[in-house]
């Protein structure tokens, strides 16, 4: 009996295929290239552009948001101009470079230390050139006192940028104006419990000076 000789018989005559083929390394290589040519920005088209024109200006919109701590006040500036101030919270300028912010600590209460020094830990040390003053009577009484002090509200922008050197002009006027009362005080006064009514002249004649 004969036997066919085609392909596929019981005795083919070629090798037969097992397995995937091997991917063509040439050919993923050639469509990877094809796939980033066409995001670069000459296949974008108009559609594209305006686009990605919408979403960096989403962006640059959304920076303008900052928020503003417990003790602190948003000072906004507009190309560098003081313009308004903002509470603590979630708030918003105008994006950069139009508005800027500042965000001082405009509601903590500060503390200015005359006629000594607190140094470290609990010891202090006196300073003599502050402390010691005269009386109306003609003696001479060393006196050490604590300034609290902050920022009057709505005055933020002045503090910024019409004072020179807070702290340091707070410490001026807390000592010239305590010198004066003294001065006007006998030290009988001083030292029998006048304290209280000292305090409240130095705080009044401190609050009504202006800053400089």
């Amino acid at each position: 009996m004969p036997w066919s000789n085609q392909s596929g018989g019981p005795w083919g005559s070629g090798p037969q295929s097992r397995g995937p083929k091997p991917p063509d390394l040439e050919e993923f290589l050639r469509r990877s290239q094809d796939r980033l040519r066409g995001l670069t920005p000459g296949n974008l088209g108009g559609r594209g552009f305006a686009l990605i024109a919408v979403a960096a200006l989403v962006l640059w919109g959304f920076s303008g948001f900052f928020r503003v701590e417990p003790d602190e006040l948003g000072v906004v500036l507009r190309f560098g101009r003081f313009v308004r101030e903002v509470p603590p919270g979630l708030n918003y300028h105008l994006p950069y470079p139009i508005e800027t912010v500042l965000t001082p600590h405009a509601l903590r209460v500060n503390k200015i230390d005359v006629g000594f020094d607190p140094g470290r830990a609990s010891t202090k040390r006196d300073v003599p050139e502050e402390s010691l003053m005269l009386t109306g009577d003609e003696n001479i009484v060393d006196v050490n006192f604590s300034v609290l002090w902050k920022v009057k509200p709505g005055h933020v922008g002045d503090f910024l940028f019409n004072v020179e050197s807070p702290e340091s002009t707070v410490k001026a006027v807390g000592e010239s104006v305590m010198r004066a009362v003294i001065g006007h005080s006998d030290i009988q006064a001083i030292l029998t419990g006048a304290r209280q009514s000292i305090e409240t002249a130095v705080q009044e004649q401190m609050l009504s000076r202006p800053a400089k």
